[in-house]
């Protein structure tokens, strides 16, 4: 692991990095549109990252989050934690209502369909994505709430 992985990793785990959320995020979404999605501040830390477009479920617009998210082949595993606020976040709702999506990795889009991960599914992965990402244990804690997941299956072209 690089140095710049395992400062990412160990500030994710750190409570006052998450109270930073709001100033991360605005910050990222200006880095993604300067570069055209080709540079964002977890890609930077060596941490791989998808920027999810999803449907509002209330409003019909497209709405757009830049999340971590844990490769795997065919497909992308993605964590609601809300940088460890206690609700859902609006995407896991977006999703859950409306499972079709887009992917944009490295400036390439691809069309998602999302299948939440529960039960003894949930449990086998869990452990791969604190392995992945160690943060998603504490932002389990302070969220005071079971994070949900997303498995996002690139749907073929």
């Amino acid at each position: 692991m690089s140095a710049r992985v395992a400062l990412a990793r160990f500030l994710g785990s750190r409570r006052w990095v998450m109270r930073l959320a709001p100033l991360i995020v605005r910050a990222d979404r200006v880095l993604h549109r300067f570069t055209s999605g080709r540079v964002t501040l977890l890609r930077v830390a060596g941490v791989p990252t998808v920027r999810l477009t999803t449907v509002g479920r209330r409003s019909g617009v497209p709405r757009q989050v830049q999340l971590l998210c844990l490769p795997l082949p065919g497909a992308v595993v993605v964590v609601g934690s809300n940088w460890g606020r206690p609700r859902d976040p609006a995407w896991v709702h977006n999703l859950r209502a409306r499972p079709e999506a887009t992917v944009t990795i490295g400036g390439r889009t691809r069309p998602v369909r999302a299948r939440e991960v529960t039960g003894a599914a949930y449990e086998r992965l869990w452990p791969r994505l604190l392995r992945h990402w160690p943060g998603y244990g504490a932002e389990r804690e302070w969220a005071g709430r079971e994070l949900p997941v997303f498995v996002l299956d690139f749907v073929p072209s």
